[in-house]
C-alpha cells in the first residue's frame, strides 16, 4: 500500500489531506494549552480556598485549633493545598512533555511538507515543458508535412503543363524537394523529442512521483503516531500524580480518624472549668416564725435605731460592710441618698480608695483575681511559661556575649572585651526584672494551686463576679480601682501596696444615712455566700428587694430587710424593676 502507486493522480488532494492532518495537530495543541490553563486556575483556587480558611495567626481562630476535629479540619486544608500542587505538576508537565512539543513538531512538519510539495511541483513542471515540447514539435512537422504535399502537387501540376517553362518547371520540382525534406527533418526531430517525453513521463510516473508521494506518507503516519504518543503522555502525565494524590486522600482520611471527641470534651472543660464548688443543699426557711413570736414596737424601735438586729447566718450586712456599711440615720439628717454622698467623699478623697493598682492597662488585675480559680491558674501558668522563657531568651544571649568576650580577652585583635560588659550588665539587669517578676506569678500560682479543689470533680457553676471586667475606676483613681466590692473575689492581697482607711473616718461619714428606696424585687438564681466585706449571702430561690442597679461592674446592691443589705453578683439573681420606681421611692 503505497500512495505513490495508488494515488499518483491525486496530487491536490493529499495537498488538502496533509494541510488538514496538521489543523488537527494544532487543534489537539491548543486543547492541552486550555487543559493547563484549567489546572492552574483549578490549582490557584484550591490554594486561595485553603488559604482562606487557614487560622490567622494571633488571633482567637488559632486557639480553637487545639481540638482534635479543627486540627483534622487544618490537616484536610493543608491537604488540599499539596493536592493543588499536584495540579499544578499536572500543567507543568503537560506543557513541557506534550504542548511544547508538539509545537517545535507541527513547526518542522509544516517544513517537510513545503520541501515534498515543492518537488512535487516542480516534477509536475517538468513533465508539463516535456509535453509542450512534444506538442510542439509535433505541430512543427504536421506543418512540414502538409508543405511538402503542396509543393509536390504544385510541381506535378507545372510539370503537366506543356505551356510553363523548362525553367519554372525546375524551379517546382527544387521547391518540393525542399518541402520534403524539412518534413523529413520535422518528422526526426518529432520523434526524438516524442522518445524522451515518454522517458520523462515513465520516470515522472514511476519513479518520481512515487518517491515524493512516499515522503509525504510517511510525514502523515509520523504525525498520526506523534499524536497517538501524546495522548498516552496526557494520560501518563495524570496516572503520575495519582499516587501522590491518593496519599493526599489518605491524609485527610487519616487526619479524619485522628478525632477525639472525648479528648475535645476534656479540653472544653479545660477552657471553662471554673474551679467553683456545685451548689450545695437549700436551708428550709421556716415561715411560721414571725406568726409565733411578738415584738414589741418598742423593742422594733430599739432595733432599728441602735442597729442590733441579728443578721441571717453566712450574712454580712452589718458588721463591717466598708466602703458599703449601712445604718439608720435620724429624721434630721436625712437629706441625700447614700450613692450620691459616697461618690463626693470618694471624689474629695481620691488617694484612699484606690484598692489596687491594675497593670494590664484596663484588660483585668495583674494576679488575673477577676477570673475563676481554674482559669485564674491557667492564665498565671501560662505567664509563668512566657516567663521562663524570656529569661532562657536572655541566658542564652548572655552565655553567646561571655564566649564573645573570652574570644575578645584571648585574641585582642578580634574585639574590644570591654565593649561587651556593659551589654553583660544590662542583660544581668534584664534576666534580674524576669526573675522577680516570675517569681511573683509562681507566688500566685501556688497560692491558687492550694486553694483550688480536686481537678477530677465536675465542672462547678461558675461565679456571676467573673462574667464581668472589674476595670471600673473611680474619679482620680488614675482608672486603677477594682469595681467588686473589695477589688478581689479571691481574697488574696495584691503584691501592689492596698491604702486602708480607718474605719471611723468613712463610719462617721456615713453612720446615718437614710435607707435607699427600693426600686424592684429581684429573685436569686443560686446560693452566693457572701465572704467578703461588703457582700450578702443569699440562698437560691429567695426573694429580696433591689435598692441599686448594677452600674457595670458587675453587682447588684440589694436589702433583705432594714438591717441587712450588701451586694451580690448581678448574675445570681433576677431582677424585676418597678417601672414607677423614682428617685426618692419610700421603702417598700
Amino acid at each position: 500500500m503505497s500512495w505513490g502507486t495508488e494515488l499518483w493522480d491525486q496530487f491536490d488532494n493529499l495537498e488538502k489531506h496533509t494541510q488538514w492532518g496538521i489543523d488537527v495537530l494544532e487543534k489537539y495543541i491548543k486543547f492541552v494549552k486550555e487543559r493547563t490553563e484549567i489546572e492552574i486556575s483549578y490549582a490557584k483556587q484550591l490554594r486561595n480556598l485553603s488559604k482562606k480558611y487557614q487560622p490567622k495567626k494571633n488571633s482567637k481562630e488559632e486557639e480553637e485549633y487545639k481540638y482534635t476535629s479543627c486540627k483534622a479540619f487544618l490537616a484536610t486544608l493543608n491537604e488540599m493545598n499539596d493536592y493543588a500542587g499536584q495540579h499544578e505538576v499536572v500543567s507543568e508537565n503537560m506543557t513541557s512533555q506534550i504542548t511544547a512539543e508538539l509545537t517545535r513538531f507541527v513547526q518542522e512538519l509544516k517544513q517537510e511538507r513545503k520541501s515534498h510539495f515543492h518537488d512535487g511541483r516542480k516534477a509536475q513542471q517538468n513533465i508539463e515543458t516535456f509535453w509542450k515540447q512534444l506538442e510542439a514539435s509535433k505541430r512543427r512537422f504536421e506543418r512540414d508535412c502538409k508543405e511538402a504535399d503542396r509543393a509536390q502537387q504544385y510541381f506535378e501540376k507545372m510539370d503537366a503543363d506543356i505551356n510553363v517553362t523548362k525553367a519554372d518547371v525546375e524551379k517546382a520540382r527544387q521547391q518540393a524537394q525542399t518541402r520534403h525534406q524539412m518534413a523529413e527533418d520535422s518528422k526526426g526531430e518529432y520523434s526524438s523529442i516524442l522518445q524522451k517525453f515518454n522517458h520523462e513521463q515513465r520516470e515522472h510516473y514511476h519513479t518520481h512521483i512515487p518517491n515524493i508521494f512516499q515522503k509525504i506518507q510517511e510525514m502523515e503516519e509520523r504525525r498520526i503516531v506523534r499524536i497517538g504518543e501524546c495522548m498516552k503522555t496526557y494520560a501518563e502525565v495524570d496516572r503520575q500524580v495519582i499516587p501522590i494524590i491518593g496519599k493526599c486522600l489518605d491524609g485527610i482520611t487519616k487526619a479524619a480518624e485522628s478525632i477525639d471527641q472525648k479528648n475535645d470534651s476534656q479540653l472544653v472543660i479545660e477552657a471553662f472549668k471554673s474551679g467553683f464548688e456545685p451548689p450545695g443543699d437549700i436551708d428550709f426557711e421556716d415561715f411560721t416564725q414571725p406568726m409565733k413570736r411578738t415584738v414589741s414596737e418598742s423593742s422594733l424601735s430599739n432595733s432599728r435605731w441602735d442597729g442590733k438586729s441579728e443578721p441571717k447566718p453566712g450574712s454580712k450586712s452589718k458588721g463591717k460592710l466598708w466602703p458599703f456599711i449601712k445604718k439608720n440615720k435620724s429624721p434630721k439628717q436625712q437629706k441625700e441618698p447614700l450613692s450620691h454622698r459616697f461618690n463626693e467623699f470618694m471624689t474629695s478623697k481620691p488617694k484612699i480608695h484606690c484598692f489596687r493598682s491594675l497593670k494590664r492597662g484596663g484588660g483585668g488585675p495583674e494576679d488575673f483575681s477577676n477570673l475563676p480559680p481554674e482559669q485564674r491558674r491557667k492564665k498565671l501558668q501560662q505567664k509563668v511559661d512566657e516567663l521562663n522563657k524570656d529569661i532562657q531568651k536572655e541566658m542564652d544571649q548572655r552565655d553567646a556575649l561571655t564566649k564573645m568576650k573570652d574570644v575578645y580577652i584571648k585574641n585582642p585583635q578580634m574585639g574590644d572585651a570591654a565593649s561587651v560588659d556593659h551589654k553583660l550588665a544590662e542583660l544581668g539587669q534584664n534576666m534580674e526584672k524576669l526573675r522577680l517578676e516570675a517569681q511573683k506569678f509562681e507566688g500566685w500560682l501556688a497560692e491558687v494551686e492550694g486553694r483550688l479543689p480536686v481537678r477530677t470533680e465536675q465542672t462547678r457553676r461558675q461565679s456571676g463576679m467573673y462574667d464581668t471586667q472589674n476595670t471600673s475606676a473611680v474619679s482620680n483613681c488614675a482608672q486603677d480601682r477594682e469595681s467588686s466590692p473589695d477589688g478581689s473575689y479571691t481574697e488574696e492581697q495584691s503584691q501592689e501596696s492596698e491604702m486602708k482607711v480607718p474605719v471611723t473616718e468613712f463610719d462617721d461619714e456615713f453612720d446615718d444615712e437614710e435607707p435607699l428606696p427600693t426600686i424592684g424585687t429581684c429573685k436569686a438564681l443560686y446560693t452566693f455566700e457572701g465572704q467578703n466585706e461588703g457582700t450578702i449571702s443569699v440562698t437560691e430561690g429567695e426573694m429580696l428587694y433591689v435598692i441599686e442597679e448594677d452600674k457595670g461592674d458587675g453587682w447588684t446592691r440589694i436589702r433583705r430587710n432594714e438591717d441587712e443589705e450588701g451586694y451580690v453578683p448581678t448574675s445570681y439573681v433576677e431582677v424585676y424593676l418597678d417601672k414607677n420606681a423614682k428617685g426618692a421611692m419610700t421603702y417598700i
